[in-house]
């Protein structure tokens, strides 16, 4: 894996020739979207994650034409088989406040719109929060808030990816039931699947210990929302420990979760080929090498590492 740095040129980087399960981070759209492009090449990564904008605001500068063909072209040339985004913090399609809920979905059709633009393989988005009012009530809000983007988006090739969360505050989907739901009753069911994140699932209960517990989790995540409807794996060890509730990322084995449980969740047959992307604090170590470049050789090696 390559050091960290902008390339003014993707080609001068040899790109992956990994033909695994796809495996990359999130990176920065900073100075452009074709920026998180070199970054992922430069680590040789084959999966990429990006906020089309500002992930703290309602809306972002439109995506050109010119800007959307280069970052298509960037991506087949960098070799990346898996991108997506993930939208704005904002959103809340489970908001019974009726202005929140319309600025929610409007924002959201944005999200699909410019990663539809983009070719993206989907839009990764946490199901909401139902604060003052119950989960039912927002959980039905969270449907009815998809049926309404992706009525205004159809034909869209881009898939609504749902994350399971830790739980923390009013936080809906910590329960696998919950997302399961979702997918039940939405009206286009084709558009819609799960993002699993390793420290959500962890800090919302469900165990990673290998044998029994594993086991356990896994049979509890297919009767919730069923393991073929799983797309992606935010692979993130957890600074908080298991039924915390409490969402907070850590390095890959630095955290609650370790790298024997870790490794066993990644690398269980039924999960195995699904693509890992990395979602860890951006920072150096002691010997001063970019974190993600540490984490992404970790993941890596999991597949070689003896369970």
């Amino acid at each position: 894996m390559g050091q960290h740095r902008n390339h003014p040129n993707i080609s001068n980087i040899p790109k992956s020739t990994d033909t695994g399960r796809p495996l990359g981070a999130h990176h920065s759209i900073a100075g452009g979207l074709i920026q998180a492009v070199f970054l992922a090449k430069s680590y040789r990564s084959t999966a990429l994650q990006i906020f089309s904008k500002n992930a703290n605001q309602w809306s972002g500068k439109a995506i050109s034409d010119a800007e959307a063909r280069l970052f298509r072209e960037g991506v087949t040339e960098a070799g990346l088989r898996f991108v997506v985004s993930h939208d704005s913090y904002l959103i809340n399609l489970g908001s019974a406040k009726e202005d929140l809920f319309e600025k929610s979905v409007h924002a959201f059709v944005d999200e699909l719109q410019r990663a539809e633009l983009l070719g993206l393989s989907g839009v990764v988005t946490h199901p909401g929060a139902h604060l003052d009012s119950t989960p039912e009530e927002a959980l039905l809000r969270v449907v009815t808030g998809l049926n309404m983007a992706h009525k205004r988006t159809q034909g869209f090739q881009v898939k609504t990816l749902i994350e399971t969360t830790a739980g923390q505050g009013t936080s809906l989907g910590w329960r696998a039931e919950q997302i399961g739901w979702i997918l039940d009753k939405v009206d286009q069911p084709e558009r819609v699947a799960v993002c699993l994140d390793t420290c959500h699932l962890f800090a919302s209960g469900y165990g990673m210990a290998p044998g029994e517990e594993l086991e356990t989790t896994i049979s509890q995540l297919d009767s919730g929302f069923g393991l073929k409807n799983i797309k992606l794996i935010h692979t993130n060890d957890s600074k908080k420990p298991k039924g915390s509730r409490v969402d907070r990322h850590a390095h890959i084995g630095q955290g609650h979760i370790g790298m024997v449980h870790l490794q066993a969740f990644v690398m269980h047959p039924k999960l195995a080929h699904l693509p890992l992307i990395l979602e860890t604090p951006k920072e150096k170590n002691e010997a001063g090498e970019e974190m993600d470049e540490v984490n992404l050789r970790l993941i890596e090696g999991f597949q070689t590492m003896a369970l």
